[in-house]
């Protein structure tokens, strides 16, 4: 019904196509954002079987969206194995 609405608007005013358009976008872009931040390293759904996941993380891993400076390749670790 909502999406009948809009195309019956996009039909009468065709400048909102645009907008329609970006806005869908915008919307799309930011769920799969949020896809991607549950599905992250430090994010722990299940306790039980895997209660610290940021642990068992290799020191190459590149969990930051984009990494300028840092080469990830190159790291070693620094501390102990838990």
């Amino acid at each position: 019904m909502m999406f009948r609405a809009a195309v019956e608007h996009a039909k009468k005013h065709p400048g909102l196509i645009p907008q329609f358009f970006f806005i869908c976008l915008g919307m799309g872009g930011a769920s799969l954002y949020l896809i991607r931040l549950a599905r992250g390293p430090h994010v722990t759904w299940d306790k039980t079987n895997n209660p610290e996941p940021w642990n068992k993380l290799d020191p190459t891993y590149q969990y930051k969206f984009v990494a300028i400076t840092t080469d990830y390749k190159n790291l070693k670790k620094e501390g102990p194995d838990f």
